[in-house]
Formats: C-alpha cells, structure tokens, sequence
C-alpha cells in the first residue's frame, strides 16, 4: 500500500490528518519538517504528498520545488493562507490541488485522494 505523507508545523493538524487518512482507509505518515518528509519520500512507496505552507525547518515553496525536481509524486497544499498570489504560484509549480484549512476541507481533500 502506498503511503501519503502529511508536512504541517501544527502538532494537532497532523494528529487531526492521520486520524482522518486512516478513517478513510488510507496509510499517512505525518512530519513537521520538511527535510524528513523528503527522506521519506526518498526511501517509501508514495503516493501524495499533503503540506501545509509552514514547516518547522524551511518554507513550502523550498519543500515543494524540491518534490517536484526529484520525483513525480502529486502535492496537494494545505493551507490557511487565501492569498491568490500563493495560489497561482502554486498552480504554477505543478501542484494537484490548493484547499484551505478554513470551511470544507475535508470532503475536498477527500474528493482528490479518491480520484488520485
């Protein structure tokens, strides 16, 4: 089974992420940093890639860019920040989808991790 790998600064988000990935049958791995989370990416089988904006050793952009130059696995940014700079910027690294934390988000993110 591939695992999707969950990046936030928040302790509670990812305690709230994983419970919410094994709810739906799905196997998370949650870090607060970036660095780790690219280790496990390097070395697992992954499927998605779930991040927030805000790590605890390097900004989403650093984290992101270096996903996408070193291997082709799909992002999805979470995140509470509206700003449609961020989100064009975003769109255009090559990210799947950018959800905000405020509202539904769960039944959005769940809508993509089905059709992924």
């Amino acid at each position: 089974m591939k695992t999707i790998i969950h990046v936030d600064n928040s302790l509670f988000f990812r305690k709230v992420m994983k419970s919410f990935l094994a709810e739906h049958g799905f196997l998370g791995e949650s870090f607060s940093k970036g660095t780790e989370a690219l280790e496990a990416i390097a070395r697992e089988d992954v499927a998605l890639v779930i991040t927030g904006m805000v790590l605890s050793d390097m900004n989403g952009w650093k984290f992101i860019k270096r996903i996408i130059t070193t291997s082709n696995v799909p992002v999805i940014v979470l995140t509470s920040n509206t700003s449609e700079a961020e989100q064009y910027g975003l769109k255009a690294l090559g990210i799947k989808a950018h959800i905000l934390k405020s509202g539904a988000w769960k039944e959005t993110l769940l809508s993509y991790l089905y059709q992924l």
